[in-house]
C-alpha cells in the first residue's frame, strides 16, 4: 500500500499566489470584506500570513522593524497584533488601511 502525503491548504494557497500574483489584490479585498461581515480575526490574520509568506517574511520584517517570529505570531490564527503592527505589515505588503463608508446605513 502506498502512503499518500497531502499538502496543507495554506501551502496550496501560498503556491497559487506565488504563481498568480495578480490575484493578491482581489483576494485582499475579499478577505477584508469577509472580516467586515463575520469579524473572524483569526481567519483574516491567517490569510494575511499566506500573503506575507508569498511576499517574503524576511523582507517584511526588515521593512517593519519587527522580527520574523513576531510577524508570524502576529499573523497566526492565535495572534492578537496591535493595530500599528498590522498597519506596518500592510504597508510593507504595499497596501494601506483606509476607511470605507458603509452604504447600507449600518453603524455602531
Amino acid at each position: 500500500m502506498v502512503k499518500r502525503t497531502y499538502r496543507q491548504f495554506r501551502d496550496v494557497e501560498e503556491e497559487y499566489f506565488r504563481n498568480h500574483p495578480e490575484e493578491i489584490d482581489p483576494y485582499l479585498d475579499e478577505i477584508f470584506d469577509a472580516y467586515a461581515e463575520d469579524h473572524d480575526s483569526a481567519s483574516l490574520l491567517a490569510s494575511l500570513r499566506v500573503i506575507a509568506k508569498v511576499k517574503g517574511i524576511s523582507n517584511i520584517a526588515e521593512e517593519t522593524g519587527l522580527t520574523r517570529q513576531g510577524i508570524q505570531h502576529a499573523l497566526s490564527s492565535k495572534g492578537n497584533p496591535r493595530f500599528d503592527n498590522v498597519n506596518s505589515i500592510m504597508n510593507a505588503l504595499g497596501y494601506r488601511l483606509v476607511p470605507e463608508k458603509l452604504d447600507n446605513g449600518q453603524h455602531i
